[in-house]
């Protein structure tokens, strides 16, 4: 990973990036990274975006206002991929999910909230970066979601078999204001303490994708 000497103070930052408090196009934060899960989860592992090795599926099931970003599984990646201007960037830097799917022992929506936050508390170090810029405060970007619905088709990406639950994700977050247009580097990657179990290590955990992710990304 490079580091970059030059930080981006906070109100720098918050001229580039959405705070959890906020209700970018009239969407509550943790509402959207609900719909991040979604669209991650109705995709087959196949074509899914989280295993792209060059960005070759960075658009697949993408709409406007905002497009959303995932991480690298197993090893450091490098996508290219093309935005439309005036679209917002949603990506996790290291986030976690519960569901009735993965964990059938959990019976309700406390429950689920204890396990994503628990998973989450692993997180032991968070990294971004905008146009070689490094963001400060990453902790702070850090929100659950509202329950929400997942449908898992064939061939999903916790090979488990089709159906229809629900979940609750806790993670840290960046929501990247619309770029403008021309070309943008966004990178970034976390760091988890060693206290996996054998019984998630197939499952939407932050261990697993702590490796750097890079997007070259081309605004048009």
């Amino acid at each position: 990973m490079s580091i970059f000497s030059s930080h981006i103070t906070f109100a720098q930052e918050s001229d580039k990036v959405y705070s959890i408090d906020e209700k970018p196009f009239g969407i509550p934060y943790g509402v959207w990274t609900a719909k991040w899960w979604q669209w991650a989860y109705s995709i087959p592992v196949s074509i899914n975006p989280a295993y792209d090795n060059n960005g070759t599926y960075c658009s697949l099931g993408q709409t406007s206002p905002t497009w959303f970003l995932p991480g690298t599984y197993g090893h450091d990646v490098t996508r290219i991929c093309n935005i439309p201007k005036g679209t917002a960037i949603l990506f996790p830097i290291l986030n976690s999910e519960c569901s009735y799917a993965e964990f059938p022992h959990l019976k309700n929506e406390s429950q689920l909230r204890i396990c994503a936050k628990d998973e989450q508390d692993k997180v032991s170090s968070l990294y971004a970066s905008i146009d070689g810029h490094k963001l400060e405060n990453l902790p702070e970007y850090r929100v659950q979601s509202p329950l929400f619905n997942i449908t898992l088709p064939k061939d999903n990406i916790l090979n488990l078999y089709p159906q229809n639950t629900q979940g609750v994700s806790d993670g840290n977050w960046v929501f990247v204001k619309p770029l403008s247009i021309g070309n943008h580097t966004i990178s970034f990657e976390g760091e988890t303490v060693d206290n996996q179990d054998n019984n998630t290590q197939n499952f939407a955990v932050p261990s697993g994708w702590n490796y750097n992710t890079t997007y070259l990304l081309t605004v048009n």
